[in-house]
């Protein structure tokens, strides 16, 4: 099979031939259909992450059928079209996994860090942390649902966002504009923050009510106006600088979640915080039973993201262009095209 190989840090992908993994107990061979290429893939040749393991086949946005299945594992079967996730696996003993929350396990292992990934023509993944698809979803245009519509979904509904509320998204890209068309699925009230007022048609067509232009407008004095504040405020954006300068745009009790961060420190307004109650909360993608609930709600309303297919031969050059501020992103098939969200 063609992988992408990661084999260090600032140092380009390089494009291999290995032989197609067989499944031990309690893994899945996947044949590739899709895999995304997230803003997570770039961070790690930049050396962001000191635990990942190189070298590595990135990507975490995995769609495909299953192929093979290694003893043990159930309520799988060849052929079946599924999807795989950030999280490759977890302890399986601890608190948080007994619970559901096998994202929060503290031994948990990231796919394209730690385990090989998804630029691959087969990915070998454990059993209990492959998701079937819901019949009908599109599997090429479901691949960036299993890391940026996971967290935006996850996101929103820990936040507490719900019909009748008012959910302000700061940024409309791959997170924002799924977080975007969710929180109008889930029956809120919607705000887009945005760099400039070009945004406001593109974000009213996904569901905004209210466009906020930050090089134009106070995004906290504009949310404030809007009814009292949002409710939920999701920072889409990779700018801690964004999500502070919106804080006080929260109604009392309101709750800013992290989805996009950047590796500077985070400073907010402790006295309004205080004051009104507010919160502050991060989502970490999400745990298996959470990428079922985006998946079968996205079926069920009918979103998915815009898709680009390129090749896997222009994985490096896709990630080159994602670090010079491109949209671009990358996923495999069997027929050696991509996709990018």
């Amino acid at each position: 099979m063609r992988a992408a190989l990661a084999t260090g840090v600032d140092t380009p992908l390089s494009l291999i031939e290995r032989e197609i993994p067989e499944p031990g107990p309690g893994e899945v061979l996947v044949q590739v259909t899709a895999c995304g290429l997230c803003f997570t893939d770039l961070n790690l040749l930049r050396g962001h992450y000191p635990f990942a393991r190189f070298p590595v086949v990135p990507g975490h946005e995995i769609t495909g059928t299953v192929a093979a299945l290694g003893s043990g594992v159930t309520g799988l079967s060849v052929g079946d079209a599924v999807g795989a996730q950030f999280l490759y696996d977890s302890c399986g003993h601890c608190d948080y996994c007994v619970s559901g929350d096998q994202i929060l396990c503290p031994a948990k292992r990231v796919t394209g860090i730690v385990a090989d990934g998804g630029y691959a023509e087969y990915a070998l993944l454990k059993g209990g942390y492959v998701t079937p698809l819901p019949a009908g979803l599109d599997p090429v245009a479901a691949a960036p649902l299993m890391c940026a519509g996971l967290t935006a979904f996850n996101g929103l509904r820990q936040a507490g966002a719900g019909p009748g509320s008012r959910v302000a998204v700061i940024g409309s890209g791959g997170i924002g504009a799924l977080a975007i068309r969710y929180a109008a699925a889930m029956g809120a009230r919607v705000a887009v923050v945005g760099r400039s007022a070009g945004g406001e048609a593109t974000a009213k067509e996904l569901g905004a009510e209210l466009y906020v232009a930050t090089r134009d407008t106070d995004p906290a004095a504009a949310l404030k106006a809007w009814d009292g504040g949002a409710n939920v405020i999701l920072n889409a954006a990779p700018s801690n600088e964004a999500a502070a300068a919106a804080l006080t745009g929260l109604a009392p009790d309101g709750t800013l979640v992290l989805c996009g961060y950047d590796n500077t420190p985070l400073t907010l307004a402790a006295q309004p915080m205080v004051l009104n109650r507010l919160r502050v909360m991060a989502s970490p993608s999400g745990s298996p039973h959470d990428l079922r609930d985006t998946l079968a709600f996205s079926a069920q309303h009918g979103i998915l993201p815009q898709v680009t297919p390129i090749t896997l031969d222009e994985a490096p050059a896709a990630l080159d262009a994602m670090g010079g501020g491109s949209r671009a992103a990358v996923a495999s098939s069997r027929s050696d095209e991509e996709i990018s969200p």
